[in-house]
């Protein structure tokens, strides 16, 4: 796609639509604006139980945006379920100049310093759009995404695109709303300032369960 670097693709994300491509060799680039959209709402989702201990119990090292590029590499190979990948060279190179721009970020599992899963998205004013996710070990990229809401909580923002919803997602709370609906959300959360940066790296999962039920106690009481 001659012309198309990160600004274009910002303002796609601006106007509701993201990229795709039809396999990690095809070089075309698609822009999708379906029917139905997937968002986690920030103010109504769920973390299991037992997830809750294994976030506790810190058996990852969590950082964000240490080896951005990893992630994404992570994120194209195949993995039960998701034999081939929607992310081709055009669009790798589309990322990498985000995150260079910071607008792109990722959220990392390590484990002995391996890095074992994690997620990367865009981040637009109050918006962000998770892109993908990867796991080598088991909850590492659930973990990851605990990690990414106690962020997005503490920053300030008021969506969490996930495109399309799975069955992973869905124990979160993740649903499918019209597009209609979804761009009624849109437009008012990419005036907001948000702060991607608002909670220090790395921090416990302790700390990140917290940030995650202050929200939640205060969404109950008001």
């Amino acid at each position: 796609m001659r012309g198309f670097g990160a600004t274009e693709l910002l303002e796609c994300y601006a106007r509701g639509v993201f990229p795709m491509a039809e396999g990690r060799d095809d070089p075309r680039i698609y822009l999708l604006d379906p029917d139905e959209r997937g968002i986690l709402p920030l103010d109504d989702f769920h973390i299991p139980r037992r997830l809750q201990r294994t976030v506790r119990q810190d058996g990852f090292e969590v950082d964000i945006n240490r080896d951005f590029q990893a992630v994404l590499n992570g994120c194209c190979q195949s993995a039960p379920g998701r034999e081939e990948t929607w992310i081709n060279d055009g669009i790798f190179g589309l990322y990498v100049e985000l995150h260079r721009h910071g607008h792109a970020h990722s959220v990392e599992c390590r484990r002995d310093g391996e890095l074992v899963g994690g997620l990367y998205g865009v981040s637009l004013g109050g918006a962000f759009f998770g892109e993908s996710m990867f796991s080598l070990q088991r909850d590492a990229s659930k973990v990851a995404l605990v990690h990414l809401l106690a962020r997005l909580i503490s920053g300030g923002y008021a969506l969490l695109d996930t495109q399309f919803t799975t069955g992973h997602l869905e124990t979160f709370g993740a649903r499918s709303i019209p597009r209609a609906d979804y761009k009624a959300r849109l437009a008012p959360a990419l005036e907001l300032k948000a702060d991607f940066f608002g909670l220090p790296a790395p921090i416990r999962g302790a700390q990140a369960l917290q940030a995650i039920q202050g929200l939640q106690s205060s969404t109950q009481t008001s």
